[in-house]
Parts: structure tokens; C-alpha cells; sequence
């Protein structure tokens, strides 16, 4: 140990730091570790257990920053716990799901004390001890409930603290910032301005009535114990979006990171301009190390769920106090309650919603289909010399629907493979647990597309009730067509013949005569755009049911955004959404119908994941070389 480090551990030590505090140090240095990386492991972990800093220290073993001297940010916040918490991680997962993710949505419901600041590794103790300090010297003052009244703009619904507890918050905040400044040396800057608990931050305006109502159904002055809680993150990371890992991936190459399920991987969005599509470049939250992995292996994190909480103080109404660590009984580190109770406000509130969310709109992409599997030569695959069809492969359907023309006509209007079919049925399945009513039910012309929606209608026993409305004014951009020539799709007659539930008294919109191929993106937003207002003036507004659509992976933006007012995207920003969009993904809209608009909210069921499945001989590798 260097001499200035032992000096200034020694004089920590004597002076300021806690009994346990010192073991873990102690306990790390004995078992050799630098003092500069045992310190950085306890900081990192928020000095809970000796455990903890010894597994951060052997998962960062070739962590190349190791040895760099970054310190952790930290912030001070105020977080509430009891009912008003339980009510508000309500209003979260409801305001989420019927209007999707805001800016809030980011980090648990908080008030800020005092912004993020840094400090040396080697005194993060100090702000322990300054926290509990300060805690009993403002606990007899601290007020049983706060005030909190509403307030609402086009991109900001939260509550703001009432003058004369904001006053209070803010002197806690301003002598906590003077003291952590003179006994840990750390710049600290305490919010002075309007303090407030954001509950939606930078979502549409067409949103803000709905947030608003949600909002309206939390009672501000529930039961509530507040608790002034330390939490730091990686400062290096701050830009960076934040992905959670679904599945391990050991890396086949060099330059790829190795990730276990449930992995955090912080990306830089500026650095992936040059990345192969369908990876991504980022450094992994539980290792340090930095490499490129498969983006669909992730999902979207939240930027708090790296955050490490340290220590907190809890307020109560007598003058007693306690510190705690992360493991509060209550309260995880996102916020989030063990077995809470469901707000019966907000549950009344949604009641009220559902009776006046009129119809809905599911747009969907179709299942798997065989070439995207086998390729486009899939069909040469699987005929005999005499030009009939025989199963290549168990993911090829046993059959094939018969068709007058030629079974070429295949090659450019492929049907789904066996998994497609299994996908759709068990979506259609995962809808009819969800109660979800599908009234309607549109397809494109391509044959994938009416098989998917045969098999979610057999999924959600549907099959016998309601029938297919075959919509060419549904078909994929046609600029997308290999052929470069509209597909020769099955008629309606052979699609009944084939047992396929066709309404064959429906006429489309848009007439197959009127599908031009290789045509401009500006034709087919037009062309999509009026197609999606026809189909929803069609279907009686009077029920409640959902009107699904299955379409292609451009459907979902074509389909959805001109119905809730967005312009369309850029076309080619709209060919890198599409590329993303798997098998069966879904999009759903709700029609507000007092307020004669829609509005985007989650789909009631969630995508199917699934692996790839290479073709395998068993020949290869058992008793071949």
C-alpha cells in the first residue's frame, strides 16, 4: 500500500468511519487487494456485505478500468414509502401500459434533494455519517405528510411540494450539502427551485387528459413514511442507454462480449453507426468489459436499474431514526412494493376508462414463414422431378393449399412454416386469456397473413364466429417485392376451398388491381393511410370489441400512426423500425371516443421470443470427421 493511501486509510479510519465499514476494508486488504480496489468495490456495491465487494471484485477481474481512479456519482433523494408509494407504482404501470413509456418511467417516484455529485471513493462513509447527522437534526421538524398538489402541462404532470414543507426539504437539503462538502469534500449542489414528484415527463400532448385522470386517483395525502435515500451510479455511463440481457450469449469471436440473463449493457447510441446489423457495442454493468453482442438478445432497461442504493434515513413521527441498506422489507431498489395492494381509486378510474374506450385496433405482423427460414429458393426444396411437394423439413407445413395455377406462384406468396402456425395459435390462445373480444378480423392478401389469422382466430375459439376480410389495401410496400410485380395471390375461392374462413361478401377498400408495383413511399403511406380511416369507419363504434389486423413488419407503424396523428417516418428511418419487428409483433391502439381521438397503449399480450434451430445431420461430427 502506498504511503499517502495508508496515511489517509489510517486517518479515515481513527476518525470517521463505522465499526463495519472498517471490517469490510480490513477483510479486503487481508486478502491482498490493493486499497484503492478494495475501496472501489465497496463503493460500488454500496459497502453492504464483504460478500458483495468480493463478487463485484472476481466478476471484474478484467475489468480494464479497474485501476482507474473514477469515482461513483451520487444523489440524494426523497422517496416515499406505505400507500401513497403503492399508489403511485400504480399509476406508473397503468400510465404505461395506456400510453407507453415517458421519460418518468426511467427512475422510481422521487423527490430530489440534492443532484448528482462525486465523491473519492475512500470517503463515500463520510456522506453515511453526514445523512444520519443531518437526519436527527431535522427529524423533530420534519412534517407527518407533505403537500402535494397537482400540476399538469402538455409534456409534465407531477406534484409540486407546498411552500412551507418545500422550505424544510430544502434547508435538510442545503445542511446536508454543507456538511457531506466539509467532512467528505465533495460539491454538492441542493435543489432550491420547485421541488416536485414527477409522475409523467415528455410524453405527447394527446396523452396528457388520460395521464391527468390516472393522477387524479392518487390521494396525496395517503399514509406515507418518507425516506431520504444515497444512491449512486457509474458517472462514465450517464448518455449511455441502459439494456437488459434476456438469455446468455457466450461469444463465438474475440471482440464479443459475454453476457448471462438478466446482464446490464450499457450503449453508446452515437457508437453503433458502424455496427453489423442486429448487434450492438457496449460494456457490461456486472463486469466492465466491452464487446459486441446480438441486439435481440436485449431489451430496454431503465436508467435507475443500475443504480446502487447505500444508505438511507427514514423519518417517522417520534424522534427515534434508523439507517438501512438496500434490503428495506418494503421497497426494492426500483421502487418497486412486495405484494402491494391495488389502489381501488385507480382501479374504479380504469373501470370508468374501459366502459368509454370504445374499440381498439391490433395490428400485428405475420408468423414465420417457410422462406424466411429456408431461404427464397425454399420451394425447389421440397418438389420432386415431377413437380410435386413433398416435406423437406419438419418447420415445412405438411401441405401445401391447393391452387389452380401453377404451385410456382408460391416462391412470391410463401405460406408459414409449422413454428409460424404454432406462433399464431399461441397468440391467439395468450389473447383469449387476456379476454381480449376480437370483433373484426382483416388480412392482407398474402397467403402468411391469412393463415396467421385463421390460427389466431382457432386460438381464441373464434374460428366458427368470425370471419377473414381479405384487404389488399393491407399488402406490404410493394417496392419491397422481389419480383418487382405483385404476387399472384390465391383467390377467394380457393382460399374457402382450402377451409380458410374468408367473409367472401366483404368487399376491400382497395382494390388488388390497384396494388402498383415498386410504388413510391409516399404512395404507400397515402395508400395505407386511408386504408386503416376506411376500416375503422367500417366497424360499428357501438361495441367494444378489437378490430385485429394482420398484416407485414411495415404494418405496424403505416397502420397505427396515421391513426393517432403522427406523421409518417422518414423512409429510411421506417426500413431500420421494420427490419427490427419480429414474427407476430403487435401494436395497439384504444379509441377515446368522448375525445374523438385514438391514443397507442401496450398490446394486451407480449411477443413470443424464441432461438434459432440450425438444420442438423447427424452424421456430421458423431461418426463423420
Amino acid at each position: 500500500m502506498a504511503v499517502a493511501e495508508t496515511q489517509l486509510y489510517a486517518k479515515v479510519s481513527n476518525k470517521h468511519r463505522s465499526k463495519n465499514t472498517s471490517v469490510l476494508l480490513e477483510s479486503l486488504l487481508a486478502k491482498g487487494f490493493p486499497a484503492h480496489i478494495a475501496q472501489k468495490a465497496l463503493a460500488a456495491t454500496g459497502q453492504k456485505t464483504i460478500e458483495d465487494a468480493a463478487k463485484w471484485l472476481h466478476s471484474h477481474c478484467n475489468d480494464p478500468s479497474l485501476d482507474d481512479p473514477i469515482p461513483q456519482e451520487y444523489a440524494l433523494y426523497l422517496c416515499p414509502t406505505g400507500c401513497l408509494h403503492n399508489h403511485l407504482q400504480e399509476f406508473w404501470k397503468e400510465s404505461k401500459r395506456q400510453c407507453g413509456k415517458n421519460r418518468a418511467h426511467e427512475i422510481f417516484p422521487h423527490i430530489t434533494l440534492c443532484d448528482f455529485f462525486t465523491c473519492e471513493d475512500q470517503k463515500v462513509e463520510l456522506l453515511y455519517d453526514t445523512l444520519k447527522r443531518v437526519g436527527d437534526s431535522f427529524s423533530q421538524y420534519f412534517p407527518p405528510s407533505i403537500s402535494l398538489s397537482l400540476h399538469s402541462s402538455t409534456s409534465y404532470l407531477g406534484f409540486f411540494i407546498g411552500d412551507n414543507h418545500a422550505n424544510i426539504l430544502k434547508e435538510f437539503a442545503l445542511a446536508f450539502s454543507s456538511e457531506a462538502s466539509a467532512l467528505a469534500d465533495c460539491h454538492v449542489k441542493p435543489c432550491l427551485k420547485q421541488l416536485h414528484l414527477t409522475l409523467a415527463h415528455k410524453f405527447y400532448p394527446h396523452h396528457q387528459k388520460t395521464l391527468e385522470e390516472l393522477a387524479k386517483c392518487i390521494n396525496p395525502g395517503e399514509t406515507c413514511q418518507w425516506v431520504a435515500a444515497l444512491y449512486s451510479r457509474d458517472m462514465r455511463f450517464v448518455h449511455y442507454q441502459t439494456l437488459r440481457a434476456l438469455f446468455q450469449y457466450k461469444p463465438q469471436n474475440i471482440d464479443e462480449l459475454m453476457i448471462n440473463a438478466g446482464d446490464f449493457i450499457y450503449v453508446d447510441p452515437t457508437q453503433q453507426s458502424d455496427v453489423s446489423e442486429g448487434w450492438v457495442i457496449g460494456t457490461s454493468h456486472r463486469t466492465g468489459c466491452r464487446g459486441f453482442l446480438p441486439e435481440n438478445y436485449t431489451e430496454r432497461a431503465n436508467e435507475s436499474d443500475t443504480w446502487v442504493k447505500h444508505r438511507e434515513y427514514v423519518f417517522v413521527t417520534a424522534s427515534r431514526f434508523f439507517t438501512q441498506t438496500e434490503n428495506e422489507p418494503n421497497v426494492n431498489l426500483n421502487g418497486e412494493i412486495h405484494n402491494p395492494s391495488r389502489s381501488r381509486s385507480i382501479t374504479n378510474v380504469l373501470s370508468l376508462q374501459n366502459a368509454t374506450l370504445r374499440r381498439g385496433v391490433l395490428v400485428m405482423h405475420h408468423g414465420e414463414r417457410v422462406d424466411q427460414v429456408f431461404g427464397k429458393s425454399w420451394l425447389q426444396q421440397c418438389l420432386t422431378a415431377d413437380g410435386k411437394y413433398y416435406r423437406a423439413d419438419l418447420n415445412f407445413p405438411s401441405t401445401l393449399p391447393k391452387r389452380k395455377d401453377s404451385m410456382k406462384h408460391f416462391e412470391y406468396d410463401p405460406p408459414l412454416s409449422c413454428c409460424g402456425i404454432f406462433q399464431s395459435r399461441l397468440i391467439g390462445e395468450a389473447l383469449l386469456d387476456q379476454e381480449v373480444a376480437v370483433s373484426y378480423m382483416y388480412s392482407s392478401p398474402a397467403l402468411c397473413c391469412i393463415q396467421t389469422a385463421q390460427h389466431v382466430l382457432q386460438g381464441l375459439k373464434l374460428d366458427q364466429k368470425v370471419k377473414i376480410r381479405v384487404e389488399p389495401g393491407l399488402f406490404e410496400w410493394t417496392k419491397w417485392e422481389a419480383s418487382r410485380v405483385i404476387p399472384n395471390f390465391m383467390t377467394l375461392t380457393e382460399l374457402a376451398a382450402a377451409s380458410y374462413k374468408i367473409d367472401a361478401s366483404y368487399r376491400g377498400n382497395f382494390p388488388l388491381s390497384s396494388l402498383v408495383p415498386s410504388e413510391s413511399y409516399e404512395e404507400y403511406v397515402s395508400r395505407t393511410s386511408a386504408v386503416i380511416k376506411q376500416i375503422v369507419t367500417a366497424c360499428p363504434s357501438k361495441g367494444k370489441g378489437v378490430i385485429l389486423i394482420v398484416g407485414h413488419g411495415s404494418s405496424l407503424a403505416s397502420f397505427t400512426r396515421p391513426l393517432i396523428g403522427l406523421p409518417a417516418r422518414d423512409s429510411s428511418d421506417f426500413a431500420q423500425v421494420v427490419r427490427k419487428i419480429p414474427s407476430l409483433g403487435m401494436c395497439f391502439c384504444e379509441e377515446l371516443k368522448e375525445e374523438n381521438k385514438w391514443q397507442m397503449v401496450n398490446p394486451p399480450v407480449k411477443t413470443l421470443t424464441h432461438g434459432a434451430n440450425a438444420a442438423f445431420n447427424w452424421r456430421n461430427g458423431i461418426v463423420e470427421d
